[in-house]
């Protein structure tokens, strides 16, 4: 394993009557039985082919020279909400914390909203013959990425020419007849094939994560690899007890079922993981949040929202689960000499220490404050963050939250919520005309 789970302090002979009981968890345990049975048929007859996707290796081959096409440009534009730009965003984060790509190639932009005022000022901003688009949306009909993509074709044809798109344009959707197929083959550009059995929200180790991510410079045979090796642990666990995934749902339902907890807050002490927690939000409650089932996640980030939300996780509700991503990250960074504390004795405790240090002593003490406190707390620790630890912590939450759905009994793979919002969006646009 990639990285290592640590649940002692969710129950309530560490944390106190808002934790867990070790009775309660062995009873979500053995409701997790069978959804570890329910994973192992589908993985050996391929009904989810999420499952067999970290074993896979033949699509990677086909995607590495649109990969290698995309590295020719300076700036590549994905155009995608939701699951469709979440996980890319995730992995492109790997390489690219804010101040363009370490690895060489373009600079990703994923536009994932449709304020006009922000993507009119990428395209006045971006060089176009510079730029490539890729357009995502599994439907093929999503409205966001398609009326962007209208606004960025009318940008590139008043730059380039109409003869020029299909090399600027690169389309991934459903083999069907739908209007972005449509758009792409009257362009005459590349169009891959989205699988139509692969989620939005699931499908970051798809093309629609990996493209991007190639693109950036990263081994995606070895996010796969990481995913595998989790995806390998739930498949072989003897009892749910012996995989991490199942360990956590079960955790996450007991709580909910025995304690009443309803929010779940997810804090990273890792700042390429802060699109992780983005990601991970849309997951858990797109999948779960149905006949009143789930509980809400939060993304909070360490360290900065100790200074921001740690007073209201501590002082306020006890009625959260935590969950602290942390990197031993000691010994990281610069050692500040204690001669630059000119004496001061107050800063003692800082000399010969690193910004690693200051952040994995964080990270822990916060951990440890919220158990004190009798706050429910999970730690996920690696020893470093790359590829394959992305891809296990990809793959762990994908199958918490599989396993999550079927002890709440609810299906993972739908969001009616979301398409009643999406069909009174239409009407709203009708009324306009």
């Amino acid at each position: 394993m990639h990285y290592r789970q640590e649940l002692d302090d969710l129950f309530a002979d560490r944390v106190g009557d808002r934790g867990l009981s070790r009775a309660a968890y062995a009873a979500e345990l053995e409701r997790a039985t069978p959804a570890l049975e329910k994973l192992r048929r589908r993985h050996a007859d391929g009904s989810l082919p999420l499952l067999r996707l970290p074993a896979a290796r033949d699509d990677l081959a086909a995607l590495k020279p649109h990969a290698e096409h995309l590295r020719q440009f300076e700036h590549a534009v994905i155009l995608g909400t939701g699951g469709s730009s979440l996980g890319g965003q995730t992995l492109a984060a790997m390489t690219d914390i804010g101040f363009g790509p370490a690895r060489g190639g373009p600079k990703l932009w994923f536009m994932d909203n449709i304020d006009p005022d922000t993507f009119n000022e990428l395209l006045t901003r971006l060089d176009l013959n510079k730029t490539a688009f890729i357009a995502i949306s599994k439907s093929g009909s999503t409205a966001e990425p398609l009326l962007l993509l209208f606004t960025a074709l009318e940008a590139l044809e008043a730059k380039l020419g109409k003869t020029r798109l299909a090399r600027h344009l690169i389309a991934i959707t459903e083999n069907t007849d739908n209007p972005l197929r449509r758009i792409a083959k009257r362009i005459g550009c590349p169009i891959l094939d989205h699988d139509p059995k692969v989620g939005g929200r699931y499908s970051v180790l798809s093309l629609v994560g990996l493209l991007p991510a190639m693109a950036a410079g990263l081994d995606v045979a070895a996010i796969r690899e990481g995913a595998a090796s989790v995806l390998d642990q739930a498949l072989k666990a003897n009892a749910p007890a012996d995989s991490a995934a199942a360990a956590g749902a079960a955790a996450s339902v007991g709580l909910w079922r025995e304690r009443d907890i309803h929010t779940t807050v997810l804090m990273p002490y890792v700042d390429r993981l802060a699109y992780f927690g983005l990601w991970y939000r849309q997951l858990w409650a797109e999948s779960l949040g149905k006949n009143g089932m789930g509980t809400t996640p939060i993304r909070a980030m360490g360290t900065v929202d100790q200074h921001s939300q740690l007073q209201l996780y501590l002082g306020g509700q006890a009625d959260k689960m935590f969950t602290v991503l942390m990197k031993d990250s000691a010994g990281e960074g610069r050692k500040v000499p204690r001669a630059a504390l000119a004496g001061d004795s107050s800063l003692d405790y800082l000399g010969e220490h690193s910004l690693g240090d200051l952040l994995q002593a964080e990270a822990d003490a916060t951990a440890v404050t919220l158990a004190r406190n009798g706050r429910p707390t999970r730690r996920l620790r690696f020893a470093k963050l790359d590829e394959r630890v992305m891809g296990a912590l990809l793959m762990h939450y994908m199958l918490e939250t599989i396993i999550a759905a079927d002890l709440w009994n609810v299906d993972a793979f739908d969001q009616p919520a979301v398409e009643e919002g999406k069909v009174l969006a239409r009407e709203y646009l009708g009324a306009r005309k």
